[in-house]
């Protein structure tokens, strides 16, 4: 009997590639898309779903890795694999602590993406050793330190340095001091332009703010 696969991706064209692949492959059944992740529970609830393929930003800017969450809180046995194009750095960690089975960044190949599923279902945790090597100015996003990734996070927000130590719990000079290296690691002259830059390419996702790890 193949496994029952729910899709969550907005996005037409993955969406597209990844209803093909499944409706190709014996080992799996398409059972339905949705471009909400807010929806995906309840799909779940009222249909034997075996396995999710879950983007993490989703239609109306629904988390799906909140979506995932509920979903392992509520249906532990259905496995989910966290699919995205996006190397932030955070959600990495956020589908391992809330118990999502595997994690695959988006690259379009058909054999990759079932493999995965396949390793999935057999009771394997697929991660990747981490993020997507992407160049920001002068410099790469793996040259960043994680606390220096908390710092890039937070000034997504727009807040201060101040509210920014306060949330993190560490002082205002050392907000100073970590914005002042990855200026200097980049060669941006603002941080504006860094968070610009940064944003656009996926390094950092405004409104995706976990709770940081408060050790310096």
């Amino acid at each position: 009997m193949a496994y029952n696969v729910l899709i969550v991706e907005d996005q037409d064209i993955p969406r597209a590639l990844f209803e093909i692949y499944i409706d190709a492959s014996e080992q799996f059944h398409h059972l339905l898309s949705v471009a909400n992740a807010s929806a995906a529970l309840s799909v779940c609830r009222n249909n034997r779903v075996d396995l999710i393929l879950m983007d993490v930003i989703t239609q109306l800017g629904r988390s799906g890795l909140d979506a995932a969450e509920e979903i392992k809180r509520e249906l532990p046995e259905i496995k989910i694999i966290i699919v995205t194009s996006m190397p932030e750095y955070s959600w990495l960690t956020r589908a391992r602590e809330i118990g999502v089975d595997s994690f695959w960044y988006k690259d379009g190949q058909k054999d990759s993406i079932l493999e995965v599923m396949a390793r999935t279902m057999a009771g394997e945790k697929i991660y990747p050793d981490s993020t997507p090597l992407i160049r920001i100015g002068n410099a790469t996003n793996h040259a960043f330190t994680e606390r220096e990734l908390d710092i890039l996070k937070e000034l997504t927000t727009g807040d201060t340095n101040a509210e920014i130590a306060e949330r993190l719990c560490i002082s205002v000079g050392t907000v100073k001091s970590h914005i002042q290296h990855l200026l200097e690691k980049t060669g941006f002259k603002t941080r504006t332009e860094l968070v610009s830059e940064a944003c656009s390419l996926g390094i950092v996702v405004r409104n995706a703010r976990e709770e940081p790890n408060t050790a310096e």
